[in-house]
């Protein structure tokens, strides 16, 4: 029968399942039906008709759970960029669940593997070792509920990979170590209320190829960087019998993070696939039409665009293939709840044939599409090709990693010199790059580790990356880390170098929670996770990888640090202002709203800043200076000492009759000062080297007035 050419995909009405694939240049399309069990191809049938380049039929009599897969004619030429192979079981590029994980082999190559001349034809079928689409039906999951609807101004990010958070928890059943149900199970999410956090950003779980690359070496995709099925859940997540019930799980995992009162981000790759270069394996994309859902040489289209760095380029600006991504959005969004996106490598999302346009095809059309409307974007804003850098320039709507803040950070508590004054436009939201055209703080997704680098933990014990196991003569990974190791690379035993990576390591995560924008905190980091120096572990699915719950004894009070931080930022709207700060005086007192100060309690002079050597100066932040802002909590009062000697600051002046309560020293395991008696303006305590510290103001008690107060009595 001949169907609809939409949906695409495979579509099960309750009498039957109607198929649509996309295809401009193939001759015919074969659908492939295989038993369940056994994996054998039962059926193979021609999809009769082609409207507006999209191949369909309808088979009356299928039922969900149906195993299938495509096969399409057409020219081989890649020369002329055409790949196609009728040998090749291609998997539907609208697939909802795979029926096993994507396992590398010669096979799935479209020319003769051994030779590495793709310009030769392999005639081996592919479908013993090819995962299969399966049939669902649209009515297995009901609509989604129940979504906590954070806003960005409140929104504190966990960064996470599906399996590596779980593997290693003492609390989590070992048959659901690394499964989608460990995510929510309770031990996880008491510990992530714990800390304050509103939404957990999975790294990439639509499902993903291993490079052969990799396998060849014993190795796997750790990270999940290389999809080929952007609708199916990964199955390695899953329980050990997979089925259409992975999308149940999928969902109810989402649910609980809902009931939780945390949002799911997910990282999404929607800039190239797991197909890799002219060498790798025809899985989906490069056997239905390479031609259009690739970006290819324009004078030699046998080659690849890679503007990312894996090979190959995804055509994004195609119709098509727009139609495909934001498919896919719409699905993880209605059928399965989930509440954002960061999109990986996005500068190429936004790259036109002149360009980067940040108001181009693809952008444009994440921008009008009503579902995605209240959900997170997030972009990651860079990419290798032409003008890839682009922190700040992405339209509104989007918040973007920020490396600035990264890098900025560490290098102003390492202590190098001239960085005071970029530190603190850092810390008031980066509005140099990003208040523009009506964006918020929020546009800043400050963070000063992730997944891809060095452990909070390793960037204070390892002046140098420490690679090794991922076989490629430790070449890999960002060789400029801006990370100290305080005397030792490595492991240690001495107090000293401890206390000072312990305090380091405090100073960061307590420069993230008070700056203003979104903080996202890398999952272990909390605990003092290690990658034992490895900053690139994209395929160390192993201990190296997973997070460390029971190093976390190495620093107990950490978590309780932690969740320190993060009690203030919520408690204190100052923290986390909807504003963009300029020094400006407000209507409703007369004080700024952000002043700076030096150390001897002084505004902060021009020469105070040109001073290569400021590596300390307080901050008091105050309410956006917009008269149609409702009250917002005390001024807080930051000081910042990066310097590795003590310091005497003096406390500065604040509204009248109002004095300083100390609320956090960075010197105390858990963040908790140990006297919160209240200090007056001209009070002279002495910092720790290396340490924060940070006030409310408050009322002052005239009745009392308590000693001088030090570093070593907790102000």
């Amino acid at each position: 029968m001949a169907g609809r050419p939409y949906p695409l995909g495979a579509t099960f009405d309750g009498d039957g399942v109607n198929f649509a694939v996309f295809s401009a240049h193939a001759t015919a399309v074969d659908l492939c039906l295989f038993a369940p069990l056994t994996g054998h191809e039962y059926a193979r049938l021609r999809l009769p008709e082609l409207t507006d380049e999209v191949w369909h039929g309808y088979v009356p009599g299928l039922r969900p759970g149906t195993a299938y897969g495509f096969r399409v004619h057409g020219p081989y030429d890649p020369e002329a960029g055409h790949r196609f192979n009728p040998h090749k079981l291609l998997i539907d590029p609208y697939a909802r669940v795979l029926t096993g994980r994507i396992r590398s082999a010669d096979v799935m190559a479209g020319y003769q593997a051994l030779t590495l001349d793709d310009l030769t034809f392999d005639n081996r079928d592919s479908a013993p070792v090819v995962p299969k689409a399966l049939v669902t039906d649209p009515g297995l999951l009901p609509p989604v509920t129940g979504r906590p609807n954070r806003s960005m101004a409140e929104t504190v990010i966990y960064e996470a990979h599906a399996r590596g958070l779980t593997m290693r928890h003492p609390a989590v059943p070992e048959e659901l170590h690394g499964r989608y149900e460990a995510l929510t199970h309770p031990a996880i999410l008491d510990h992530l209320v714990r800390l304050g956090v509103t939404a957990v950003e999975l790294l990439p779980i639509q499902a993903f190829a291993d490079e052969g690359f990799l396998v060849r070496k014993g190795l796997t995709n750790y990270w999940g960087y290389s999809p080929i099925a952007y609708f199916a859940p990964e199955p390695r997540y899953d329980q050990t019998t997979r089925g259409v019930g992975t999308l149940e799980r999928v969902r109810a995992m989402v649910d609980r993070f809902h009931a939780a009162g945390i949002e799911v981000i997910l990282d999404v790759v929607y800039n190239h696939t797991g197909e890799v270069d002219q060498h790798g394996p025809t899985l989906s994309f490069r056997g239905f039409d390479n031609a259009s859902y690739y970006r290819l040489n324009p004078n030699r289209p046998r080659w690849y665009v890679n503007d990312t760095g894996t090979g190959n380029t995804l055509n994004v600006g195609h119709p098509r293939v727009t139609q495909l991504v934001m498919d896919s959005l719409r699905y993880w969004v209605t059928a399965l709840g989930i509440d954002g996106f960061r999109f990986d490598l996005a500068a190429t999302l936004g790259r036109e044939p002149t360009g980067f346009d940040p108001n181009g095809r693809f952008l444009g059309a994440l921008r009008q599409d009503p579902v995605l409307a209240d959900v997170k974007l997030i972009a990651e804003p860079w990419d290798i090709g032409p003008g890839g850098y682009q922190v700040g320039n992405f339209p509104p709507g989007h918040s973007e990693w920020n490396d600035r803040y990264r890098d900025t950070v560490r290098r102003f508590w390492r202590g190098d010199e001239a960085v005071a004054p970029e530190f603190a436009a850092r810390l008031l939201g980066s509005a140099d790059l990003f208040d523009r055209r009506g964006r918020r703080p929020w546009a800043s997704i400050n963070f000063v580790t992730a997944h891809d680098g060095f452990t909070l933990h390793d960037l204070v014990s390892y002046a140098h990356k420490h690679n090794e196991a991922n076989l490629e003569d430790n070449r890999d990974g960002h060789s400029d880390n801006h990370s100290a190791n305080y005397g030792v690379e490595g492991p240690t035993g001495l107090p000293g170098i401890l206390a000072t990576r312990r305090r380091q390591v405090r100073n960061f995560i307590a420069t993230l929670f008070l700056s203003q924008g979104v903080p996202m905190l890398t999952a272990g980091d909390e605990l003092g996770n290690s990658q034992g120096g490895n900053n690139n572990a994209y395929c160390q699915d192993n201990p190296t990888g997973w997070v460390d719950w029971p190093g976390a004894a190495q620093d107990p009070d950490l978590v309780a640090f932690t969740a320190h931080v993060a009690r203030l930022r919520r408690a204190h709207p100052v923290l986390r202002q909807g504003r963009f700060l300029h020094a400006e005086e407000r209507a409703s007192d007369d004080m700024l709203d952000v002043q700076w100060f030096n150390t001897r309690g002084q505004p902060a002079s021009a020469d105070d800043w040109r001073q290569r050597g400021m590596r300390s100066f307080g901050v008091v932040l105050r309410g956006a200076a917009l008269p149609h802002l409702e009250a917002d909590g005390p001024a807080v009062l930051i000081f910042v000492h990066a310097g590795s000697d003590k310091l005497p600051i003096t406390l500065p002046r604040g509204k009248a009759g109002h004095g300083w309560e100390p609320i956090l020293t960075t010197d105390a395991p858990t963040g908790s000062p140990a006297s919160r008696a209240t200090l007056p303006p001209g009070r002279l305590i002495e910092m720790q080297g290396r340490s924060i510290l940070a006030f409310a103001e408050v009322a002052a008690d005239t009745r009392k007035r308590p000693p001088k107060a030090t570093a070593e009595n907790g102000a």
